[in-house]
């Protein structure tokens, strides 16, 4: 099935209305022609593009060169390789140099790989010039897992979204991010509570007061008073919660013992989405050579100061005589260094039941299989199978900015947007109403929500239905709070994100497969300062539908999360994998 990204529309109060009319019909004469058998056309519908914003941002604007330039063969070529921006002389003119970065590196990381990427083949992310990232082990430690050619990789389920010290995530009814601190277990299995006296004290059993407040008894069957949970002092009080498990529902107890509210359908931060068509999403992260001998050499104390990622080619000459060091090939040790640092965060679902597969970009992984007869999933091996991806985070060093930019895109069918404003050619604001209409990979035809709740948790090695909630293992219903990453109306800065993808997908030649991944922003701050609540600029409430799917907030307005809300510094420790990871050698 074919689809049009980009609609061609002149919006008036009579547009507007043609507009929700043509949306809500077209899927309704596609169901016509399928006999209503419209699971094996989840993910046809896209993300309607606006043609008409005006021109704000494009790949000729913001000292860029020309698009054809970014192409290896000097010109535009159907599924062509595309050279990495030069982060080392970033151009650094906001907004539109910054955007127009997180484009380059998009099609740059996604494009086939040449043969000087360890032989070819596959792309330019799948190439041995990447590294994936392991799970963080029993000690919290991760590895760095060379791509070998040839070699099917392991993806993995959802990790939790982390927090500025690496907890779980959750938000209160008040729009409050709060970090889940994990339960702490007493050698018989039970948790632990402190009671007044601060005495740690196994809960035998819980029962909710007539006040609506949970009741803690201990094993002598005493009510345990005052119960607060055990949070380690360094943690934000206020900001810092515990889960306890009643009835099979989740409260949150805050550093005082209050009961803390959450928003509907969270679980604790640990969730595991699941696409319309009943595939789960794998995720997988990567990071490329300049990245792991970057952070070897640092760790090994040969690459001084290394507090920060490296954004001069003096501190790349550094990391690349240190790999020459150490057995890579000289002068060249890495394909494309210019590229400096480069992390990546990507989102798959099993590729079998996409009618529209060839809009994708794929690769064979190999996926955990489950047991899935009752509302616990309980592992019993893998399989290789075909991966489609949906979602990626694009995130690199660049001259000027240690705390990197961040950008991230997803395939047009993954989610209908929230209602958000543009502005068009004729400097009029048009606001495109929400409308959830059609067959998308994430979200049911015509949805009224409630939307990104999170209907089962990841407890290892199982996957639970969150059944306190009222949920079975199934699909939830997502959409993109944030529609061009910045909350509504903002409509200056949608037009720029609008704007860049029109520019460098009108001029991608037909047919080329990247030209179906939208990209919905990025994010860096001012003067590449560590981040605060007013430095925090570009698309400034950036998330990703199909990897921050449950810290969006609950509208479009200025709730949830940004990247930054997270990433909070502009040292090293902004990756929170550099701590963890353990050198190459």
């Amino acid at each position: 099935m074919k689809t049009n990204q980009f609609v061609k529309l002149t919006f008036s109060s009579r547009a507007t209305r043609y507009l929700n009319r043509a949306v809500k019909i077209w899927p309704l004469r596609v169901a016509t022609l399928i006999l209503g058998v419209s699971l094996l056309y989840v993910g046809c519908s896209s993300t309607f593009v606006p043609s008409d914003a005006k021109t704000t941002c494009t790949v000729t604007t913001g000292g860029a060169p020309p698009f054809a330039s970014w192409f290896e063969s000097g010109t535009v070529t159907l599924n062509g390789v595309v050279n990495p921006a030069n982060s080392v002389n970033f151009p650094n003119v906001p907004n539109c140099s910054f955007y127009q970065w997180s484009e380059h590196m998009f099609l740059w990381l996604t494009s086939p790989a040449p043969v000087r990427y360890g032989g070819g083949g596959g792309r330019i992310f799948d190439s041995p010039a990447f590294y994936d990232v392991s799970p963080p082990d029993a000690n919290g430690d991760r590895t760095l897992i060379p791509h070998v050619q040839g070699l099917i990789r392991n993806f993995s389920l959802r990790a939790a979204q982390v927090g500025p010290t690496n907890l779980q995530l959750i938000f209160d009814k008040k729009g409050r991010m709060l970090e889940v601190e994990p339960p702490r277990f007493a050698p018989s299995g039970k948790q632990l509570i402190l009671n007044e006296s601060g005495d740690s004290i196994e809960i035998e059993r819980v029962r909710i007061g007539d006040d609506r407040k949970p009741i803690f008894f201990d094993k002598t069957g005493k009510v345990i008073p005052n119960p607060r949970p055990i949070i380690r002092p360094e943690l934000s009080k206020t900001l810092t919660v515990q889960k306890f498990m009643i009835d099979k529902i989740p409260i949150f107890l805050d550093s005082f013992g209050n009961v803390v509210e959450v928003e509907q359908g969270q679980a604790g931060g640990n969730a595991v989405l699941m696409a319309q068509n009943g595939s789960l999403v794998y995720y997988v992260t990567m990071v490329n050579d300049v990245y792991a001998y970057f952070l070897t050499g640092v760790k090994k104390g040969q690459i001084t100061p290394g507090t920060q990622f490296p954004t001069t080619s003096g501190e790349l000459t550094q990391i690349k005589n240190f790999a020459i060091a150490n057995g890579k090939p000289s002068p060249d040790p890495f394909p494309d260094p210019e590229a400096l640092a480069i992390e990546v965060k990507s989102s798959w679902v099993e590729a079998a039941a996409l009618p529209n597969l060839s809009s994708y970009i794929t690769m064979q992984a190999t996926i955990p299989t489950y047991n899935q007869t009752n509302l616990k999933w309980t592992p019993t091996g893998q399989k290789t199978v075909q991966l489609a991806l949906v979602g990626i985070h694009v995130v690199g060093s660049t001259m000027g900015h240690p705390e990197m930019i961040w950008a991230t895109l997803e395939h047009q069918s993954n989610m209908p947007n929230a209602e958000y404003s543009y502005i068009n050619t004729s400097n009029v604001t048009i606001t495109v109403p929400q409308n959830t209409a059609g067959n998308w990979l994430f979200c049911a035809n015509n949805s009224a929500g409630p939307f990104n709740e999170e209907h089962m948790s990841f407890n290892s090695p199982n996957i639970d239905a969150n059944t306190g909630l009222g949920f079975t293992i199934s699909p939830s219903n997502t959409i993109r709070w944030k529609s061009w990453g910045r909350a509504h109306p903002s409509a200056t800065s949608n037009t720029e994100i609008i704007s860049i993808n029109n520019s460098v997908r009108g001029m991608l030649a037909s047919g080329d497969v990247r030209g179906n991944y939208i990209m919905t922003g990025a994010t860096w701050t001012i003067g590449g300062a560590a981040p605060t609540v007013g430095n925090e600029v570009g698309t400034n409430k950036l998330s990703n539908g199909t990897m921050e799917t449950y810290q969006q907030g609950t509208n479009n307005m200025a709730t949830g999360t940004n990247c930054f809300s997270c990433h909070v510094t502009n040292t090293t420790a902004v990756s929170h994998m550099f701590g963890p990871l353990k050198p190459l050698f």
